[in-house]
């Protein structure tokens, strides 16, 4: 609740409470998400504006063995409740699995040591194409300087592939938690653009949820945005009459 809190007051507009499975630790079940209304009988206002908050559950599987994805291929009744599914492959075999195969919206990348594997660009495109986006972990180059290195390098070499299709996660510790533009900030050390890095909290972000969207529907969304008109464009839906008669 103190991490929701927090993410209230520094202007996040939507946050996706984690549920994560790791089968090294022991053997785990998938259980249902935890009900938003359980936390929060009443939502808070977004800062700023005077939207509730939106409160997503998300289920994140780290998977050390081919045999952990059977979990994700079949036709689980809980896992079809979770709005976001990310899979954190231990090893390249299960990466490349998840950017090819697997029907999930984020693929994590593990950011706290040397990676024992390179980035290959046909499984990171394949996955692009898929709609599905790469997640990095930013706290650990705020609380320490070898995971700082850690995650600068690996991040930089996930950029060089992935054309910025990323969005950013913080661990349960309202103290670690940053605002918005002070993660785009921390995107430029990655070796993102400045557009790039405003996109990995927002727009990607918004892709992400539709694709999970997208993945329990089985079908499709659509989602429409009003276009602002440009100036140009109202100038040649004047009729021609009146346009003559106006420069006259």
């Amino acid at each position: 609740r103190n991490t929701l809190t927090v993410c209230f007051s520094v202007g996040y507009s939507a946050v996706a409470l984690n549920h994560v499975i790791d089968f090294k630790e022991k053997k785990q079940e998938i259980i249902k998400p935890v009900s938003p209304s359980e936390l929060f009988p009443s939502l808070p206002i977004v800062q700023g504006t005077s939207k509730r908050i939106k409160v997503l559950t998300r289920l994140t599987l780290v998977v050390s063995d081919p045999s952990h994805c059977n979990l994700l291929r079949s036709t689980s009744a809980n896992v079809r409740l979770y709005d976001i599914i990310a899979v954190f492959p231990k090893t390249e075999k299960l990466f490349h699995i998840a950017c090819t195969t697997l029907d999930v919206d984020l693929v994590c990348i593990n950011v706290t040591e040397k990676l024992p594997f390179y980035f290959r660009r046909p499984p990171v495109n394949m996955a692009i194409d898929r709609g599905i986006h790469f997640e990095l972990l930013y706290t650990p180059a705020i609380k320490d300087s070898t995971m700082r290195r850690y995650t600068i390098s690996n991040a930089i070499s996930l950029m060089q592939i992935c054309k910025g299709k990323v969005s950013s996660q913080s661990e349960n510790k309202p103290l670690e938690l940053r605002g918005p533009y002070d993660v785009a900030n921390l995107g430029l050390l990655f070796g993102l653009s400045e557009s790039e890095a405003k996109a990995a909290v927002s727009t990607n972000c918004r892709a992400t949820m539709l694709h999970g969207e997208t993945r329990k529907s089985a079908c499709g969304v659509v989602y429409t945005v009003k276009k602002p008109r440009k100036v140009e464009e109202e100038e040649t839906t004047v009729p021609a009459f009146k346009k003559a008669k106006t420069q006259a």
